[in-house]
Parts: structure tokens; sequence; C-alpha cells
């Protein structure tokens, strides 16, 4: 009998669970949709149920469907999306729907957070307080639904919520709880200058694991829900960016990751908490035990694109739309395109910036607007790695996967915009592999996360940047750079005017 785990992809919109072999080969796999609850302007929520009878319904289908045996699963591990909020009374009873890291009504209580720690708040977690985050959630209930804070005696995350759900064990993996803006980075313990300064008590935090570490077996009760077996194992599991790092093999201080997906990541591996960039980018512990890694975020990557599609060629095949940039040239015969369509997170952190063209002339054809989307796309994630020079941060690759992943032209413009070396994922699966490296490795498979991601990545073309063509980027990109600072207060006027209705 194959002996397999279960990597579970806990999405936003879906969860996504695959059976992957010794081999890192994914046998089976299947997915289930839950919906969205946004009951205001700029809420997000959803009800933790939901991600429980999606991943019971996904692994129900695994045993009935795909012929997988129960016995054959080994372990089981996570990926699951970041920030949000899941309140639990002392009985472990979800107390109200979850707040999602997409929630932004708490403009309010991220501002209370800077006036009451300023920069010892950046010190202590590595990260500014922004809207997305957890503890800000934490303070708008505690706040605004004052009976339901009262009756909270813990809180999870989506993913660690899930998993206590299957093992009855409730605890916080420690990417996670990085995630959440309570913790101490460099010591990778809840920080008690925040829980004090906040009126969180000690009590509150759920216990810290690793993302390879135990935490426990299948429960009996969840056994009998699902058909899993009792004597499967279940471990830590990773925040999604941090599985989705691990899954594409960002495992060495030489390589960063592009993500192209609805948001834009640039991540890159961190093996110890010296370097410190101040809060200009995100800088979170990893699931992999005493390594870190940084990120920065562009709001609208592939969401930008999906607008331009959805807007201008909604009949088009969107491999066509694409490749129908090759078109025009290089700066897209002068035409620039900022993609701040939902504002703007690196390194602006700027929710009401919005996005530009400039440039526009009477002899611009549709190429040039496709064209300049993919490259102002690309000229965002630049921004990203200037934080990182600056820093004196030192890579010579980039993975790229998602969306950026699937085009030679886009790949290419990444490669001479970066002027890096962009590597394709052969095999890209993300988070979910992530996750089932986890297990992989919790189980004894392998020694290390690293040798196990080595082992089930598999890295294919290669696009090296074209010297010429990295000159005339270089000359565009100076001038894609100033337009946030020419256009952020025209811009805020702009949406101040639009949402007086």
């Amino acid at each position: 009998m194959e002996e397999l785990v279960l990597g579970v992809d806990l999405g936003t919109s879906a969860v996504k669970v695959s059976a992957v072999n010794r081999q890192g080969k994914i046998v089976a796999q299947r997915s289930f949709d839950y919906p969205l609850s946004q009951p205001h302007p700029g809420f997000s929520e959803q009800n933790p149920e939901d991600w429980v009878n999606g991943t019971t319904v996904a692994i129900v289908e695994l045993i009935l469907k795909d012929g997988i045996s129960a016995d054959a699963v080994k372990g089981i591990s996570y990926s699951g999306q970041m920030h949000g909020l899941v309140l639990l009374d002392h009985n472990k009873q979800v107390l109200r729907p979850a707040i999602l890291w997409n929630d932004t009504r708490t403009s309010q209580q991220t501002q209370e957070i800077s006036d009451q720690m300023g920069d010892d708040f950046i010190e202590i977690t590595r990260n500014r307080s922004l809207e997305g985050f957890t503890l800000p959630k934490i303070l708008w209930v505690k706040e605004n639904e004052p009976q339901i804070f009262e009756a909270a005696e813990t809180f999870v995350t989506p993913k660690d919520y899930l998993r206590y759900r299957m093992t009855g064990q409730l605890e916080m993996e420690i990417s996670d709880a990085a995630g959440t803006v309570m913790l101490d980075v460099e010591k990778g313990q809840w920080s008690t200058a925040i829980q004090q300064a906040f009126e969180l008590p000690a009590s509150f935090f759920p216990p810290i694991i690793q993302g390879i570490q135990s935490a426990g077996h299948i429960s009996e009760s969840y056994a009998l829900f699902s058909g899993l077996s009792t004597a499967t194992e279940v471990f830590g599991g990773a925040a999604d960016n941090a599985a989705g790092a691990i899954g594409s093999a960002i495992l060495k201080p030489n390589m960063v990751w592009s993500s192209i997906g609805t948001s834009g990541v640039v991540l890159k591996y961190e093996a110890n908490a010296e370097v410190n960039y101040h809060g200009k980018i995100h800088f979170f512990n990893h699931a992999i035990p005493n390594k870190y890694y940084s990120m920065g975020v562009t709001l609208a990557a592939g969401h930008s694109l999906n607008w331009f599609k959805r807007s201008f060629a909604p009949a088009e095949d969107f491999t066509e739309l694409v490749a129908s940039a090759e078109q025009s040239t290089i700066g897209a015969h002068g035409l620039l395109f900022t993609p701040y369509i939902v504002g703007e997170r690196t390194p602006y952190a700027d929710g009401d910036i919005r996005g530009s063209w400039l440039g526009i002339d009477s002899m611009h054809q549709r190429a040039d607007f496709v064209r300049s989307v993919l490259e102002g796309i690309i000229f965002s994630f630049k921004d990203i790695f200037a934080i990182y020079e600056d820093a004196g941060a030192q890579f010579d690759t980039v993975i790229a996967s998602g969306g950026g992943a699937k085009s030679a032209l886009w790949l290419q413009i990444q490669a001479d915009i970066f002027n890096k070396k962009v590597v394709v994922l052969e095999n890209e699966q993300g988070p979910g592999m992530g996750a089932a490296i986890l297990a992989a490795v919790g189980l004894g498979w392998f020694e290390s996360v690293e040798q196990a991601a080595q082992a089930f990545a598999s890295f294919g073309q290669v696009y090296e940047p074209k010297a010429e063509n990295v000159e005339k980027y270089a000359q565009v990109y100076q001038m894609y750079r100033q337009v946030y600072t020419q256009t952020v207060d025209i811009s805020h006027q702009l949406l101040a005017y639009r949402r007086q209705g």
C-alpha cells in the first residue's frame, strides 16, 4: 500500500486537499468552494463551519471517488489564509463569523495601535500595524461588540481552527502567530508588552507550535465524520505564504519568490532574525524551525489584468490577450500604468491611492495598454526589490509562479525589469505542496524541510535578463517611481469626491 500525506490548502474562496506520495507526486486532489460574506462595506467574513465541512467533503471524495485508503494516509498538514480572527468561548464554540485578512473595517484600531506603541510595536513584531492583521480585528470586537469579547476565552487563525476541529487540540502554529502581529518575532513568543498595552490576558493566547511539530492524531469524532483513521498524525502547518514558499523551494537566501495571483507577493527566505527592514516590508517567523521570511505585497497584481480583460476584452482568450502585448514594445510606446486599482500595500501602505495611465497618445493601440499593465505589475514588484537592495540584501534568482509564470513574454519582462535570472517551477502546486512537505518531514520521511522541498520541486525553463532590455527598462522604471508621489494628492481627492456619491 502506497503511503500518502494530505496537504490541506485552506483558501479564501475554497479548500483544496492534495494526496501526495513519498516521491512528491500528487495522486489525487479534491476541492470545495464556500461563500464569502460582506454584510457592510469593507467587511469580509466567513463561517468557520464552512471550512470544516468543505475540507471534510474533499477528504470524503478522495476516499470514496478516488479510492484513497484511509490507512494509507499517514499524515496531514495545512496551509491557511492568514490573519483571520476566530473567537472562541470557554467551550471552544465559535462566537461570531471569522473576520478575514481582506476586511478593512479596522482603520481606527490600526491607528490606535500606532499611537499606543509607536516604533516599539515595529521592533517587537517587525511589522507596521495594518488593517489586515489580527490584532486590530481583536480590538475592533473589543470596542464594538463588547458582549462577544467578554465571552471570548481564546482565539485562533483559520487553519489552526480547522486543525483543532480535526484533532481536538487547540494551538497556533508559529508562522500564523507571527501574522497576528502579537508575537515577539525574534523570541518566537507572544509579546507581553503587547498583551499589557491592549489589556489582553495571557490566557487569551493559545500555545504555539512549530510547522513540523505533531499536533496529535485525528480524533475519534472526526474519524467518524470523515472516514479518516485515528492513526493519522496531524502536524502544525503554515500560513499560506510560508507554505507557498516551501512548496516552491524558496529555501536559500539568494532566492526570492515572485507570485502573481489576485494580489502579488515578493517573498525572500531569511536565515536569521538579524536583518531588520524596520517595517518597510513584512517580516515573519517561518514554518521551518528558527527560520524567517520577509515579503512585500502588491494588492492588485493579477487583479489588474483580470480587471482589464473583464472591462475591455471579456470574450477574448486570456492567453491571447497577454500574447498581444508582443505587438507593443519595451515601455509600451511611452505608456505607464500603476496597478493601484484597490489601493497599495508595499511600499506605500495607502488604501486610498488609485491606479493611473500616464502618457496616453492617440497613436496608442490596445496592445500598448496590455503591455503597460504587464509592465506596471512588475514595476510594482521592482519597488519591493528596491527595499531589499537598499537594505543590502543580495539575491540572484527569482522563482516565478502564478499567472506571471504562464507566459514566456511576461517571464522575460520579469527577467529584464528585475535584472535577475527568472526560473519557472514545472510542477507548481504552491501552498498545498508546502503543507504536504511539512507533513512528510513531520513523519520522518525526510530529515529536513529543505531536503523534502528539493525532492518534491522540479524547476523548468530559465529566463536570463537581456542587457539591452535591462537598460531600457531601468529608464522607464525611474519614471514609474515618480508616479505615486506626483499623483497621490489628486488620487485621494478623486476618491473622496467619489465617496460623496
